[in-house]
């Protein structure tokens, strides 16, 4: 006979994503569309170029995953490669699921890396509702003070074998260090760059030499605990983000009694410190024209710039969250395909102006 203790009872269900059990524990085993379990197969690392891209893995609190891109002559000053910027990516996924090593980030910034160029260093950043926010947050900026540990290290000597973490100083033009993230991803860009303006003004030269030089937030989950309109007309054409995971994902990783309004997820609002006291970069932010959550996202838009803040907005017409993840969309319909490259450009052109 089985022993009824032992049998685990589900508590909470994302449906499809996750179910969390009465013991605590949690099961991130895909149950969706089979055919889109190819996309959060992970990625291994290689130490050599593979469609023109190195991927390394850096591991620490948090581990780093590098990419690298080989670079065309004319990015060779005097024999030597030239120094690109970095792109410091927090991935998507509710702040509850995905993995920075999934397919479906790799396909987007492996070409993104080779396309700018630039040097990629994406986080794996922990999960709720084992780690509630700010966990996510915290590992961000932990991240960006790594990056600051590498940029003041003095260099290694050359008959040392070169390692990730040298590689990536060799490389990089710390100086400009942008801040990227997908969907819950774009909420910890926010808060990261906030953490490092308050640094900064507390201690002047406190990153030098690293510069946060902008930040990139694509879809962020921004939101209220009221529905927007949006969210009320906008129909859903995928799993991948829906009404029901927005509310049960962010009940997962918000602190225990917050709610949507907290600053993590609406830093316009009131409970949010002062947009016009944060000191933030220029910022670039990408909207989904069929985004559950545009208006909010436009909300922040608009409130960012009411606080004379440098914001940039890119509307990526017909499409819908995150659509530039989906490799088979990519790939296969001519709209998402067109306006990821639309994307790809202007983050390129943002940065370069930058």
């Amino acid at each position: 006979m089985v022993d009824q203790e032992m049998i685990k009872r589900v508590v909470d269900e994302v449906s499809g994503w996750l179910r969390v059990f009465d013991d605590g524990s949690v099961d991130r085993t895909w149950t969706g569309p089979p055919e889109a379990l190819f996309l959060m197969e992970p990625v291994p690392s290689h130490d050599y170029p593979r469609d023109g891209i190195t991927l390394l893995d850096l591991p620490g609190d948090p581990s780093l995953r590098l990419y690298l891109p080989e670079l065309p002559p004319q990015h060779a000053a005097d024999g030597r490669r030239k120094a690109l910027p970095i792109l410091l990516h927090f991935h998507g996924g509710g702040f509850c699921i995905s993995h920075f090593s999934w397919l479906m980030y790799h396909q987007f910034y492996a070409r993104l890396a080779r396309a700018v160029p630039a040097i990629v260093v994406s986080v794996d950043l922990p999960l709720a509702p084992e780690h509630r926010l700010p966990a996510a947050m915290d590992a961000g900026f932990r991240a960006l003070l790594h990056l600051r540990s590498l940029a003041q290290a003095p260099p290694p000597p050359p008959e040392v074998a070169a390692d990730p973490a040298e590689c990536l100083r060799a490389g990089a033009d710390f100086s400009r260090v942008f801040l990227i993230g997908d969907s819950s991803g774009g909420n910890v860009v926010h808060e990261v760059a906030a953490r490092a303006g308050r640094l900064e003004e507390e201690q002047e030269g406190f990153w030098s030499p690293l510069k946060v030089a902008g930040g990139i937030p694509l879809h962020p989950g921004f939101v209220r605990s009221s529905r927007s309109r949006s969210e009320l007309e906008v129909q859903s054409d995928s799993v991948f983000f829906t009404l029901d995971m927005l509310d049960k994902f962010l009940a997962l990783a918000l602190p225990e009694g917050a709610t949507k309004d907290h600053p993590y997820t609406c830093p316009m609002g009131e409970a949010a410190p002062p947009l016009e006291e944060v000191r933030l970069p220029p910022f670039l932010v990408v909207v989904a024209e069929k985004d559950l959550i545009r208006d909010t996202n436009l909300e922040y838009c608009e409130a960012m710039r009411g606080t004379g803040k440098d914001v940039e907005v890119l509307v990526n017409k017909g499409v819908s969250h995150s659509f530039y993840l989906n490799k088979v969309a990519v790939d296969l319909d001519p709209t998402t395909g067109k306006r990821t490259e639309e994307l790809i450009l202007a983050i390129k052109d943002f940065m370069d102006r930058h």
